[in-house]
């Protein structure tokens, strides 16, 4: 089974190029890396750019504006063609050597949807914000209420799909909206969800993390819509 890796992007020169070259080198059945530039104003498109051209393995797709890391998203999960497709980020918070251990309960057959878990049993993980743990163990409490699973880190960015799954799906939400849509929409089907630990060496704000404190309120948001409000039939395409 071949992986597409879904890597949206915004601003993320630094740091972009060691993210492609640890997914190249890393990840195996790697069919394709899909760099969705979502506006960048830095260096990322000109890098990208150049990157993709000398390896045939990588693709850049440039959004027309700033629109946000789950419109991104849904263009690399449109243009996509992998079996399995997993979303990277492109700062570095997340080893994409991990990629392998998230994709391979679907490979064995066992799994639909993988979740990379930060907490299920720690690995490496940098020491950040106590605010922003309890704020994700809340909203994937309030998350598994609603979806009946027991996950434990619901705002993952790791989240493998069997390809079809993603490419159905109908998605909505905003900015980050995108990890508790997911999860809702894929509990509606009783796809086989797992988990898997991963590592995380997480960013402050400082050095360039994006999400805040509204984005925590969208996320609870989201909960209720996309699991009270929300009917299979508006969740996915049919094939």
């Amino acid at each position: 089974m071949n992986i597409s890796v879904i890597v949206p992007a915004y601003n993320e020169s630094k740091t972009i190029v060691k993210v492609l070259d640890l997914l190249l080198s890393n990840v195996e059945n790697l069919g394709e890396v899909l760099v969705v530039d979502d506006g960048s104003t830095d260096e990322t498109g000109r890098v990208c750019k150049e990157y993709a051209s000398a390896n045939p393995k990588v693709r850049y797709i440039l959004q027309p504006e700033n629109r946000g890391k789950t419109e991104a998203l849904k263009e690399g999960f449109r243009q996509s063609t992998g079996d399995i497709v997993i979303v990277q980020d492109a700062d570095l918070e997340y080893d994409p050597a991990e990629i392998n251990h998230v994709a391979e309960p679907i490979i064995k057959g066992v799994a639909d949807v993988v979740l990379g878990s930060r907490f299920l049993v720690r690995k490496t993980s940098r020491s950040l914000y106590f605010r922003h743990y309890m704020a994700n163990k809340f909203i994937t409490f309030m998350s598994n209420v609603f979806t009946d699973l027991n996950l434990t880190d619901v705002e993952t960015c790791y989240k493998a799909f069997r390809g079809d799954i993603i490419r159905s799906m109908i998605i909505t939400s905003k900015r980050f909206g995108f990890e508790i849509e997911a999860v809702a929409k894929v509990a509606k089907l009783q796809y086989r969800v797992y988990e898997v630990p991963i590592s995380y060496y997480g960013r402050s704000y400082e050095e360039g993390k994006k999400i805040g404190f509204s984005d925590g309120l969208m996320a609870l948001f989201y909960i209720i819509k996309y699991n009270l409000f929300t009917s299979k039939k508006a969740s996915f395409r049919k094939p």
